[in-house]
């Protein structure tokens, strides 16, 4: 596999969270394990996050993207405040969407800044690619 760079200074960082009340977290841990396996270092924050929480840690940790993990319905609400909470924070960081997400709520979440959605059924070439992709976009 690859070693997770995307030809900076070392592995891609990414921050993974729930954000909001959704309990459902063992997809998240799933591509925890995913995107670490494929060289990328992951901090996993884990559920219950608010936008602060997350802006605070992605900001500490230097992260290179942010992946939250949907299952709640909450995606319309919740994401787009991520983005724009990150925007108020003068960070540049893509936001990568997991879950549940149906099909006809990608666009919206794309045109709200959102960097990629990924659904269920991914393979982990997929996820890892993806989040790669989103933060190759990003630097552009």
């Amino acid at each position: 596999m690859s070693d997770g760079t995307d030809g900076t200074d070392g592995p891609l960082r990414v921050v993974l969270a729930k954000l909001g009340l959704d309990g459902h977290d063992r997809g998240l841990k799933v591509v925890a394990r995913i995107l670490r396996d494929a060289g990328m270092e992951v901090i996993y924050l884990g559920l219950r996050q608010t936008t602060d929480s997350i802006v605070s840690a992605a900001e500490q940790e230097d992260a290179d993207a942010i992946g939250l993990s949907m299952h709640n319905a909450g995606h319309m609400t919740l994401a787009p405040n991520m983005v724009k909470a990150l925007k108020d924070a003068h960070l540049d960081i893509p936001v990568v969407v997991g879950g549940i997400v149906p099909d006809e709520d990608v666009g919206p979440l794309l045109e709200a800044g959102v960097a990629a959605v990924i659904g269920p059924g991914a393979s982990a070439g997929e996820v890892a690619k993806t989040v790669r992709d989103a933060v190759s976009a990003a630097a552009l």
